[in-house]
């Protein structure tokens, strides 16, 4: 039954990330291509093993909590995960879908926060859940100074 418990976070992270490409992938070539980005920007083609990379160690990390002993921690821990995983989705909705890349660079804002707090919390379950987390955060911290950067280099765009 563990094994499948990871089976299904990992499922559900990835379905996420599915979704999400679902709206971004038609935008690359055409919207996303014609927006000015800073020097730092990534190829595109590096998102896709990234993010497939960080789904499935949030899913590790999800996993190691959901195993922990009950507690309000965990309970907390994982309330905030789903919210997080619902940010993270909401982003790729509002700037791809919507092209509304100020909204998006507060939405990011605001799963930044949200991915700390998990991270803090899931440290008080699981030492190695929070340190599975943090490559996540460290990208998203990434993606945030980028997607505020392209939004001041497309202020007329959203």
């Amino acid at each position: 039954m563990r094994w499948l418990i990871l089976v299904v976070w990992i499922v559900g992270c990835l379905a996420v990330g599915g979704l999400g490409g679902w709206w971004t992938a038609p935008e690359i070539p055409g919207w996303y291509r014609s927006l000015a980005k800073p020097s730092f920007n990534p190829p595109s083609w590096i998102f896709g093993p990234v993010w497939t990379t960080l789904y499935i160690l949030m899913a590790i990390a999800a996993w190691r909590v959901t195993e922990s002993a009950d507690s309000s921690a965990r309970t907390i821990g994982l309330g905030l995960f789903v919210v997080q995983l619902g940010l993270n989705l909401a982003w790729s909705w509002i700037f791809f879908h919507r092209h509304a890349i100020g909204s998006a660079a507060i939405e990011v804002a605001v799963l930044w926060v949200a991915i700390g707090a998990t991270t803090v919390v899931f440290g008080r379950v699981s030492a190695g859940a929070a340190w599975l987390m943090a490559p996540y955060w460290a990208w998203v911290t990434f993606a945030s100074i980028l997607t505020a950067t392209i939004w001041r280099l497309n202020p007329r765009v959203g």
